[in-house]
């Protein structure tokens, strides 16, 4: 069974190219958010700690909502299809505003006003996101039985939807270097972001309502009898996926590579051919740009190069040998690249060992995803129940608590280390060049850790739980021809490509 293919190449190319219209558009967030807040709007760091937690807080209980949601309704249109038509312009303009500085407000007088509408906006920017993501990450389920085809599927999707993702955090770099001699280069550079992403980036999702087949029919999830496990109970006592949700929020420190690239640029003393005491504004502000840029290249390179070889170490590798390897090179790598970028002082011999840093952000970001659908697979095989969108909830809270918990980690070496961003104004004016020309060493040391030890430590960890985890080889096989039978005896029907 597992040599059978369900899913055309045509169908394959669309779900990534809807991930890649997802990804455009979840790296404004994910990516910047924090420097936009911090730097930018100036918001006091405590209130974007506690925004970042109480809403992962709300999403523990809207993520399985929309779960249970998408397991228990099924539309004319099909179970999952119809949500990202519905949810592609609420997000996009969503994303705008979540960017632009509201009208009306004073920026440089943080009213309470403010503070509700920032965080109104990102609450409800998370609500509807989570309607659209549980969904289509849910899809694989349903387009094919085959373990092999449904983790190329994932693999695909992410390593497109990756693209998406480096090109958003591509844009504001970019766009800095032309704006650089402007006071207000934040600004301008992260509404353009946000506008051009979404009004890209949302059509482009929307393409997998209408051109992705749902061909497992699950049947409706049906009310439990007396005495019979709850859909959450059945989540919580699957070990297999438990131990790969742990994995995921342990691995939060993934996130920082990309969202802390911003912040190491300003405060960690890295200067490319410039003397920091006598540079201009907009020399001081293209530093900032290069410096993000190579951060962000290396990320890029790693992850991406991981991606694009899952398809084929699928082939050859279980998904638990290559999350943990990954993740221990990944940490050997960090404290090397500490080492040599502090002692060194220069940014470019740190290359080659932040590119392998960045490798289990690829590895990750795919492996994860097929080890849930496995772990599905398991629940089923072992109670009969498949809870695909209750299953796919758990990654992506996982998934939003990683960015949740990196955003606080950074917010956390701002307090940690006294850089007082309340001091900082809107832009890139001479309040923030003054305070990164006066920052102590070990201002600047724990600013670089947040790209280098801090995210290897966060991988060491999340390699600990998947030593534990044990749907691999023949007990993977087992799971899934006895499965195959048990539907058949059930009548579900699985459609041809």
């Amino acid at each position: 069974m597992e040599e059978k293919k369900y899913v055309q190449k045509s169908e394959s190319v669309i779900y990534a190219v809807a991930a890649l219209g997802q990804g455009l558009v979840y790296s404004c967030m994910s990516s910047y958010i924090t420097d936009y807040y911090m730097n930018v709007l100036g918001l006091n760091a405590m209130f974007v700690i506690l925004l970042m937690l109480l809403a992962r807080v709300w999403d523990a209980v809207n993520d399985p909502m929309m779960g249970m949601i998408v397991d228990r309704h099924k539309t004319k249109w099909g179970r999952l299809k119809p949500y990202p038509i519905v949810t592609a312009i609420p997000i996009a303009v969503l994303t705008i505003l979540m960017f632009i500085p509201p009208i009306g407000f004073d920026l440089s007088n943080k009213t309470t006003g403010l503070y509700i509408y920032v965080g109104l906006i990102y609450v409800i920017w998370g609500m509807v996101y989570t309607s659209s993501d549980v969904p289509f990450w849910s899809m694989p389920n349903l387009m094919t039985p085959n373990p092999k085809e449904r983790g190329n599927i994932i693999s695909y999707g992410r390593t497109v939807g990756g693209v998406g993702s480096a090109v958003t955090v591509a844009l504001p770099i970019i766009v800095g270097f032309f704006l650089a001699k402007s006071e207000n280069a934040d600004v301008l550079k992260y509404a353009i972001m946000a506008i051009s992403m979404s009004v890209i980036g949302m059509p482009l999702f929307a393409l997998s309502s209408g051109k992705i087949k749902e061909r497992i029919d699950i049947p409706n999830a049906q009310k439990r009898a007396k005495g019979e496990q709850s859909t959450l109970s059945r989540i919580f006592h699957c070990k297999p996926l438990m131990l790969v949700v742990i994995s995921g929020i342990l691995s939060f420190g993934r996130y920082m590579l990309q969202a802390a690239a911003p912040h190491v640029a300003r405060y960690a003393g890295f200067y490319m051919g410039i003397d920091p005491e006598t540079a201009t504004l907009e020399q001081l502000n293209k530093n900032i740009s290069s410096v993000q840029l190579v951060i962000q290249i290396c990320a890029a390179v790693g992850m991406f190069g991981s991606m694009l070889l899952m398809p084929r170490l699928f082939k050859k590798f279980e998904y638990r040998s290559l999350m943990i390897v990954s993740c221990l090179v990944g940490f050997g790598s960090s404290i090397v690249s500490l080492l040599v970028g502090w002692f060194t002082h220069n940014l470019f011999i740190c290359i080659p060992f932040m590119i392998i840093s960045s490798i289990p952000l690829g590895v990750i970001n795919v492996v994860s995803g097929a080890m849930v659908f496995d772990c599905l697979d398991y629940m089923e095989w072992k109670t009969g129940r498949r809870d695909n969108g209750l299953g796919s909830a758990c990654q992506s809270f996982v998934n939003k608590l990683g960015n949740a918990f990196a955003t606080v980690a950074i917010i956390a070496m701002y307090i940690v280390v006294h850089i007082d961003v309340n001091k900082l104004n809107a832009g890139s004016g001479e309040a923030v060049v003054n305070i990164a020309r006066n920052l102590t060493t070990s201002q600047n040391f724990a600013m670089f850790s947040l790209v280098t030890i801090v995210p290897g430590i966060s991988l060491l960890l999340c390699a600990i739980p998947l030593f534990f985890y044990d749907i691999v080889g023949e007990k993977k096989a087992k799971i899934t021809a006895e499965l195959s039978v048990m539907r058949k005896e059930r009548g579900i029907a699985i459609e041809e490509a």
